[in-house]
């Protein structure tokens, strides 16, 4: 397997993260109907919260209807597909970008489907350029996976795009090895995360937040199997942002579904006060 209005810039950010003083972009990306604007409000409302620093939030979408006020709305970035290649699933790879609608300095990209529980600051004060979640740190092992041991060193190795913190525009390599290419790269990965980190590694960049920062939330908060019986969920400590990794889905969880005869979800009033504030 192959490893899967222009605003005013900001002040560029030293390599080793932004200074306090700098203004920093926390990015979002809505297109399609899967999520709506209600969605990006309760995340932006969410980085409010929890990051004292200067910072725009921007959401890169299709359609900026019901937006709060606050919010930078922004078109969708062109991934600049070649003529007769139309499949933009892997529409989020052109936030790499050279030449982001002007935009300079650090930002930090965070999925709408997430829930920001804690200080946001240390995604900014950890020193480096690229930072991204380690995706296997969001789920449990996989022993079969070892069959392959290629397979399982790649797959150990990719970043979970979900939250990632990089300087924009200095990342452009990972946008251009796809345009090389867009069909193989699809054929060759199965997902774009996959393919954003065999060229990160490629180029050095592949760093990982620490453990524990973002968590799943079936993974890491609801007590395993049968013992969801007779415990609710909590947060782990440490932890800063959770995520709905696999399912079920952050929608699902807060209609009160999600739920299996092996696995019970249980209370989550800690998780909904921070997701409604």
């Amino acid at each position: 397997m192959s490893e899967p209005a222009t605003p005013t810039a900001p002040t560029a950010a030293v390599p080793n993260g932004p200074s306090s003083a700098d203004p920093v972009l926390v990015i979002c990306i809505k297109w399609g109907t899967l999520y709506g604007a209600d969605d990006v409000n309760r995340l932006a409302a969410g980085v409010r919260r929890h990051l004292a620093r200067p910072h725009r939030f921007i959401c890169f979408t299709d359609d900026a209807l019901g937006l709060d006020a606050g919010i930078e709305a922004m078109a969708l970035p062109e991934l600049g597909l070649p003529k007769g290649h139309k499949d933009t699933r892997w529409q989020k790879l052109a936030l790499f970008r050279k030449d982001l609608f002007g935009l300079k300095g650090t930002g930090l990209f965070l999925d709408l489907d997430l829930v920001i529980v804690d200080d946001l600051e240390p995604f900014f004060a950890l020193p480096g350029e690229f930072f991204i979640i380690r995706d296997d740190d969001l789920f449990r092992p996989k022993p079969l996976r070892k069959i392959n041991p290629a397979r399982d060193r790649f797959l150990h190795s990719v970043g979970n795009s979900s939250v990632f913190r990089y300087e924009v525009g200095a990342h452009s390599y990972i946008l251009d090895a796809y345009l090389a290419d867009p069909a193989a790269a699809t054929a060759g990965y199965e997902i774009s995360q996959q393919f954003q980190s065999a060229q990160l590694a490629k180029h050095g960049n592949l760093h990982y937040w620490p453990r524990g920062w973002c968590v799943s939330f079936k993974n890491d908060c609801v007590p395993r199997n049968f013992l969801s019986y007779f415990k609710d969920p909590s947060l782990p400590e440490g932890a800063k942002i959770v995520l709905f990794a696999g399912n079920p889905k952050m929608s699902e969880v807060f209609s009160g579904q999600g739920n299996k005869w092996y696995r019970r979800i249980g209370k989550i009033d800690w998780l909904r006060k921070a997701w409604q504030g």
